[in-house]
């Protein structure tokens, strides 16, 4: 099913195309823009704010709780009706540590807030409670797609396998653009979007 768009298209492999093109160039645009460190690192309102901000040109539910229920594979994300009731308790949850930092963004996870670009925004949402608690962020470039969904598909039963695979994976270069991009790029590659880099885009006007 092709998601309702402002851009009224419907051929779902030009969506794809034009989500993965406009929503990195405004990823792109927060991070030089510093627009990142000014969010509270670790409440849902900085993920929502990330949300908005990466799709509102694509979709008017950027940035708002999802109110359809959604699954991936055999796995059924949190029910709507007990949707909200969730993400006040995750909010609640501590990141102190990264053990305790990698365990609130794998309840975010199971509980996937938004009708589509969950896994995108929370990556930025993680590095944002690394950066915040521990001066580190991952270097998504350097972890392996399938490892890394299959962690994460395992993370809701036993999240050591996700914790061992992020933390090999810290880097300090906490503020290099590069790096940055490259994990953009490699963030979307786990969703399955690969047709352009980072880096490569111009600017958003």
């Amino acid at each position: 099913m092709i998601l309702k768009n402002k851009l009224d298209i419907k051929n779902e492999i030009k969506l794809a195309k034009v989500e993965e093109k406009l929503s990195k160039l405004k990823a792109k645009k927060l991070f030089k823009s510093e627009f990142f460190d000014t969010l509270r690192a670790g409440t849902f309102e900085s993920l929502a704010t990330i949300h908005k901000e990466m799709f509102c040109d694509i979709y008017d539910f950027a940035g708002e709780i999802r109110n359809v229920n959604i699954s991936k594979g055999n796995f059924r994300f949190v029910p709507v009706t007990y949707l909200q009731e969730a993400i006040k308790q995750i909010e609640k949850m501590p990141q102190s540590s990264f053990d305790k930092i990698v365990e609130k963004y794998v309840e975010m996870n199971v509980a996937h807030p938004f009708r589509e670009g969950n896994g995108r925004s929370m990556r930025i949402w993680l590095d944002l409670m690394l950066k915040n608690s521990i001066k580190k962020v991952v270097d998504w470039n350097s972890i392996d797609r399938d490892d890394y969904l299959l962690a994460m598909q395992r993370s809701p039963i036993k999240d050591t396998e996700i914790k061992i695979l992020l933390k090999n994976a810290l880097t300090d270069k906490i503020d290099n653009p590069d790096v940055f991009m490259k994990g953009i790029d490699a963030s979307y590659y786990y969703e399955g979007y690969s047709f352009y880099k980072t880096k490569e885009l111009g600017e958003v006007k």
